[in-house]
């Protein structure tokens, strides 16, 4: 689908339902691919994104098979000797990231690469990381980016130090690893962590699954003595916010279920962000209920560092806000599926308000205006949060063309039509 139109709303009402975590299914993924018994993994997120490391792992031995409640995933991961496995990770950064780390544990040949934006991400704090603990890892293209040719099983236990600025997946990385390393993994961040709180889903993920972690400035993780049989993972907070957000956008009752609140996940800290431009948030069984008035919305003040996937959502309901609102400490969101920062700025110019981005922060001025001589087509630069944030503002502003919908299928496949199925429009 080139563009879709998504008429304005009247006001949103009603319940839903959301997926499982992007995060936790990707780790739990590759927990189970570790694994030699099989741990049912109940309810993951079906994603172009979860699609991608099924593949990867399945290549490198692992198995995957349907069960009633899920899929059953059991390992162990190896190589074909001297004979190359190419492992395409697609448009998944995290991917990418947990299959380096583990394929340099793992005996055996491997080429790691993914789409054309993919090969744009950086990778190289997290290879010389993994080379200073003795992986054998090699440019196959730019230094610092995939491709990577990996001769793996080279991967030795100790301390590794690794510089997680630009994304906590590197740290993420290297302590899914230590399961696949004799006497575990030592990781020490050597400056701030960028989403510093996916570090700790991570290591929430791995204690569920049995193995041992620890946390403090030094970071440990390594095999436990027994597997898991099932694992369930927690809704996903990331796809969540902008269905909250709609109750602001359009103005109405909205209840996500599949929430555990309070939580430790990192786009739950934006929950009391959506409070400060003026939706009202309640516990219901089972999930969050947010309740919105048209024409109530107010600018915020922000550092959303430790919260980069709710970004979008924030700068999409602060553009229909009255005055100046700022997102600061997003720098990180330029090395995302795109440069979310400059993407974001350009949504909301063609929606019809004011956007400036800056190197760590997005200033945004709304309301936005309505929008003159016909349709306008709002930029998603195929980014599945771009895309969401889209949607917010075709609730609010007429004659809006969201393109390349169907991009929204890396994290939430059935987004449209379950932020459809909350829509009360007029006749």
């Amino acid at each position: 689908m080139d563009y879709l139109a998504l008429p304005v709303a009247r006001a949103v009402e009603g319940k839903v339902r959301v997926p499982a975590s992007k995060s936790a299914t990707n780790r739990a993924l590759l927990l189970g691919a570790l694994s030699p018994t099989a741990v049912e993994i109940v309810g993951p997120l079906e994603s172009a994104d979860t699609r991608a490391l099924i593949g990867c792992l399945t290549a490198m031995g692992a198995s995957f098979e349907p069960t009633a409640e899920g899929l059953a995933a059991k390992g162990p991961l190896h190589g074909r000797g001297e004979e190359q496995i190419v492992l395409d990770a697609a448009e998944s950064g995290t991917a990418a990231r947990f299959l380096a780390a583990v394929a340099a544990a793992t005996p055996g040949s491997f080429m790691l690469t993914g789409s054309a934006r993919l090969l744009e991400r950086p990778i190289g704090e997290l290879v010389s990381a993994l080379v200073s603990a003795g992986a054998m890892i090699s440019y196959a293209g730019a230094e610092g980016f995939l491709p990577l040719a990996i001769r793996g099983g080279f991967l030795r236990s100790g301390l590794i130090d690794v510089d997680a600025s630009r994304s906590s997946q590197f740290v993420s990385a290297l302590l899914l690893a230590g399961v696949a390393v004799e006497g575990g993994l030592e990781v020490r961040p050597t400056g701030p962590v960028a989403s510093a709180p996916y570090v700790r889903t991570t290591l929430e993920t791995l204690s569920a699954f049995g193995h041992r972690v620890s946390a403090g400035p030094v970071l440990r993780s390594a095999r436990g003595a027994s597997a898991v049989e099932r694992y369930a993972p927690p809704g996903d907070y990331s796809s969540a916010l902008p269905l909250l957000a709609a109750a602001g956008a359009a103005g109405g009752s909205v209840s996500v279920l599949g929430l555990a609140w309070p939580s430790h996940d990192a786009d739950a800290q934006a929950l009391p962000v959506l409070e400060g431009l003026g939706l009202k948030l309640r516990r219901v069984p089972g999930g969050i209920c947010a309740t919105g008035e048209p024409g109530k919305l107010a600018p915020i003040d922000v550092v959303a560092t430790d919260f980069p996937d709710a970004v979008p959502t924030l700068a999409a309901l602060a553009a229909l806000a009255p005055g100046e609102s700022r997102l600061a400490g997003i720098g990180h969101l330029r090395w995302k599926e795109s440069d979310r920062v400059e993407s974001l700025a350009d949504l909301i110019t063609r929606a019809g308000a004011r956007a400036v981005a800056g190197r760590e922060d997005l200033i945004v001025v709304g309301p936005v205006s309505a929008v003159a001589g016909g349709a306008v087509r709002l930029p998603t630069a195929g980014d599945h949060r771009i895309a969401m944030a889209a949607a917010l503002l075709s609730l609010s502003v007429p004659g809006l063309l969201i393109e390349n919908p169907d991009c929204v299928g890396k994290s939430y496949p059935d987004f449209f039509r379950d932020l459809e199925s909350l829509v009360v429009r007029d006749g």
